[in-house]
């Protein structure tokens, strides 16, 4: 049976175009194999800022009558043939040659694991092969690579065992980040980390129009979410849910703050925003005004009734913004209220997706 392969070709040895130049060559003499594209070639960093040359990479698209084990070895050989020494570690090399994609083919031998367990956590891997074929379906995370691209938002996520598994939710109000944040917590366990909303003193009043009480509604939250984030509060290795973006801070406090309280209160943001722990993935809750209103009122929280459909927007618009230009961590988006039940079957594909950004599959296929 013929199927369509993804293999990613890398070298940051020697005359790098020229070596990516033969391994294409190499690769269209392979038997019951045809070379059918290739990408763009790009000049990429070496990951986690190791001291290497920089990479020059892209992906070849094969049809393919071998199966996966045999193409594995072909691929192997190629880079043999080329001078490729191996040693434990990213090594800097002649030739890499990364078998990524075989048709919907799920494998995990000692020997060979398809798709590559780490080509998601790789924007070198995901951009050139969006650029053959942006619809291409993951066949364990079922998503496009275009969706899995535009999550990355242009970095590579190098995974550290160590460091804690702090998941955000962002989300408009009335999103329903509590709840989500209780259901993955069920599935994986961990620590629940929730908005102070109920211990905030200022901000029913802030709500009922006493805007002069704004700064201090904003910097109670600011003080409390940077304490529940902040340096040895979230260990190693451990998850963490927390109902809220801790950079959310500044779309609420840009939106309710006059000039001079917004100065004082950026500042001392930015004296706490680097002490509090980096989620390793943000998961952000999108969905419609009328949808969000409608848990507001069915929550029947008192000092929420009067949130008017524009300020909703309005925090949408905003979200909507900053997460575009957040690098720091990979973005899952969900549309609500496509979760709005959080079914087994919702929570589980979820998992599924958290599982591969912060416990990834360590082996690589050559």
């Amino acid at each position: 049976m013929t199927q369509v392969a993804y293999v990613g070709l890398g070298s940051n040895l020697g005359d790098c175009q020229e070596n990516l130049s033969m391994a294409m060559e190499a690769l269209g003499r392979i038997e019951q194999t045809q070379v059918l594209r290739r990408s763009s070639w790009c000049w990429t960093k070496p990951l986690g800022g190791m001291d290497q040359p920089t990479y020059l990479n892209g992906v070849v698209q094969l049809s393919t009558s071998l199966e996966p084990e045999q193409l594995l070895t072909a691929l192997q050989t190629i880079e043999q043939g080329m001078g490729r020494q191996r040693s434990s570690g990213w090594e800097s090399r002649t030739i890499d040659l990364d078998l990524l994609l075989m048709g919907q083919t799920c494998l995990d031998s000692p020997e060979l694991v398809i798709p590559h367990p780490q080509m998601h956590l790789r924007s070198f891997v995901l951009e050139p092969l969006a650029e053959l074929n942006p619809d291409v379906i993951h066949p364990v995370l079922q998503c496009s690579v275009e969706q899995l691209l535009t999550r990355l938002k242009g970095r590579d996520v190098v995974v550290q065992p160590e460091a804690p598994r702090l998941i955000a939710i962002a989300g408009n109000i009335g999103a329903g980040k509590s709840t989500l944040a209780r259901r993955l917590q069920e599935r994986l366990g961990g620590d629940l980390l929730p908005e102070p909303y109920s211990t905030n003193p200022f901000l029913a009043r802030v709500y009922q129009g006493q805007h002069e009480l704004a700064l201090d509604a904003q910097l109670y939250f600011l003080v409390k979410r940077s304490e529940q984030l902040g340096p040895g509060q979230c260990q190693g290795g451990r998850y963490f849910w927390a109902d809220y973006w801790f950079k959310k801070e500044l779309i609420f406090a840009r939106r309710l703050l006059d000039r001079e309280q917004l100065d004082l209160y950026e500042h001392i943001y930015e004296t706490l925003v680097d002490r509090v722990t980096n989620p390793a993935v943000v998961i952000h809750l999108q969905g419609s005004v009328e949808l969000c209103l409608q848990r507001i009122q069915q929550r029947s929280r008192e000092y929420e009734q009067n949130i008017t459909p524009d300020f909703l927007a309005g925090l949408a618009e905003d979200y909507d913004r900053m997460l575009a230009e957040w690098q720091d961590s990979p973005v899952i988006q969900l549309e609500i209220p496509a979760f709005n039940s959080l079914s087994d079957g919702d929570c589980d594909w979820l998992v599924q997706q958290i599982k591969a950004y912060v416990e990834p599959g360590q082996r690589v296929n050559v």
